[in-house]
């Protein structure tokens, strides 16, 4: 089957292409190098520089395609609250030109890549079947998204599912980016000395997924029998807060740890934790990497490639009272 990856050279994007060339499959996609590498595509993919907002250069890419996965985003929940124009731009409007391309090229199925934002505040674990109360414009952004894909999808004869991953972590996740990926930032500032900054009283709950585990579900969505789904991906056998991820890693690190506490983000979920008894029933998930072991291979990751310092290459829109001096003053 031929392939098409928006996000290619991104974290989970390459982890996908991987697998799908080695399934033998065709595997052609696009990155704008936001959040990506060159470096992160397998030899055996076709890679396009450009923009998913290029609707005619989306167009052209996805023609004769079978299957599109759209991983693209700029996946910044807490930076939404003070960059929506960029972020939500990045991720409904570039959603509905892979979307409108995909569908006028008659792609047999459209797998959309969502976010646990999609749920909210609302009483955990959260399941599939609750009505998405997403607190930001990440979340609400990536619900309108799916919303238009059912809508559309319907409408014209295309097949769809709907991803919800868990705070996936791994190698080739960016490491030097302030704004998100709170395992990365840690293990790189832990790496260099520094000591982690840790948001609000850091009892915020959450589950990480190690990226092999979740791929191979990933896969199945879009070569499966099955479609019209929305599924959880990730464990929920390890819920940890903030505090205890940065004792773990410490431990793996044999750092001594005082973290450094600042106020809250505005918006942040304190729980957000999934189930995955849907996961497991329809595609046969299992979680194979514990949390530590996941940590470890990012702490090998992050030493092998060196450490950073941390790029702020986001626009911060509104700064005010309420904006993280970690950003305004880039202390991460």
């Amino acid at each position: 089957m031929k392939i098409f990856i928006t996000g290619i050279a991104g974290f989970l994007g390459s982890h996908l292409a991987d697998e799908f060339i080695r399934l033998g499959h065709e595997v052609s996609g696009i990155d704008n190098l936001i959040g990506g590498e060159r470096s992160n595509v397998p030899s055996g993919a076709k890679l396009t520089i450009g923009n998913c907002l290029d609707h005619d250069l989306m167009l052209l890419l996805t023609k004769d395609v079978d299957v599109v996965y759209h991983c693209a985003c700029t996946a910044y929940e807490g930076l939404s609250v003070f960059s929506p124009h960029f972020v939500t731009l990045n991720t409904y409007q570039i959603t509905m030109s892979v979307l409108s391309a995909a569908i006028q090229n008659k792609v047999k199925r459209f797998v959309f890549c969502s976010s646990m934002a999609r749920y909210g505040a609302q009483e955990t674990p959260f399941h599939e079947d609750m009505t998405p109360m997403p607190q930001d414009p990440y979340g609400i952004a990536k619900y309108a998204s799916e919303l238009s894909i059912k809508n559309l999808c319907a409408t014209h004869g295309i097949e769809w599912n709907i991803a919800v991953p868990h705070n996936i972590i791994g190698p080739r996740q960016k490491y030097d980016d302030p704004y998100r990926n709170v395992a990365s930032i840690m293990i790189n500032r832990m790496l260099q000395g520094q000591q982690p900054i840790i948001y609000g009283d850091g009892q915020q709950e959450r589950c990480f997924s190690f990226v092999r585990d979740v791929v191979e579900p990933l896969v199945k969505l879009g070569v499966g029998d099955r479609w019209g789904e929305i599924v959880n991906v990730g464990p929920d056998e390890e819920f940890v807060t903030i505090n205890e991820l940065a004792k773990t890693i410490a431990e793996l690190l044999d750092f001594d740890l005082q973290p450094i506490y600042v106020p809250d983000r505005p918006q942040e979920v304190k729980r957000a934790t999934c189930s995955s008894d849907k996961a497991r029933s329809l595609l046969g998930y299992r979680t194979t990497t514990t949390l530590r072991e996941g940590l470890l291979g990012m702490i090998g990751y992050i030493k092998n490639r060196g450490v950073k310092e941390f790029d702020y290459h986001l626009p911060l829109e509104i700064v005010n009272e309420r904006t993280p001096k970690t950003w305004t003053q880039k202390i991460i």
